[in-house]
């Protein structure tokens, strides 16, 4: 498929290291685990972007920019985020990547390869009338958050993904006067119950993420 420069996914992602990455599934798996379902998670969700045609972007820590370079499909370009923190990397994406005028940037966490497609194509679509586009996760936080430009001081009070990020979100943008589309509700994988919903999702349609359906399955979590 043809990638539509009009369209930009920027992951937000570490580099894959044992021990700092997804730390909160460490109570039910190993670090060695761990790490193989991050790079899985990461890999589907390149896919994903793929599939759609899209301009696809990892942004990351300076730090790990090195690291990803190495690892990721060459296509894919690594922007090292300003500042400390996801706050600060969601700021610094879409100063970055909204340059150039009319492109639609969603910021997409590295977790979610299990999002149907039309969901992502909706949120772009979005982007043609409203200022911001959000993916509420059901645990409070989001998945997404979709600009055609950059809003200083929407991200500073707090993290993607977690808690009550997604109503302090709304709740920034209301203050910015900015028109609002909420895409469907999913959900992300931070904890070991993420994981074993995720497995059972997988079992019944694995083409859907295909790499982490292999290592749920390896690890017997495909009931």
């Amino acid at each position: 498929m043809r990638e539509d420069d009009d369209r930009v996914l920027a992951i937000m992602m570490k580099a894959p290291r044992q021990g700092l990455v997804k730390t909160r599934l460490a109570p039910a798996y190993s670090a060695e685990q761990i790490l193989a379902l991050y790079r899985a998670l990461v890999e589907d969700t390149i896919e994903l972007a793929r599939l759609m045609g899209v301009r696809t972007v990892a942004v990351c820590p300076a730090d790990d920019e090195p690291a990803l370079s190495r690892w990721l499909p060459r296509e894919i370009a690594v922007v090292s985020q300003r500042g400390e923190g996801l706050a600060a990397a969601l700021c610094s994406t879409f100063e970055q990547l909204c340059a150039e005028s009319g492109r639609r940037v969603i910021a997409f966490n590295a977790d979610s390869p299990h999002l149907p497609a039309a969901v992502l194509q909706s949120a772009f679509a979005a982007l043609m009338i409203d200022d911001l586009v959000i993916g509420p996760c059901d645990d409070g936080g989001y998945y997404l958050v979709g600009a055609r430009r950059p809003y200083p001081g929407l991200f500073e009070t707090h993290a993607m993904g977690r808690d009550s990020a997604c109503a302090v979100l709304l709740a920034a943008a209301a203050l910015q006067r900015l028109r609002v589309s909420l895409s469907a509700e999913h959900y992300d994988i931070d904890l070991p119950a993420d994981v074993t919903r995720l497995a059972r999702e997988l079992s019944r349609e694995p083409s859907r993420a295909f790499h982490t359906a292999a290592i749920l399955t390896s690890w017997g979590l495909n009931a």
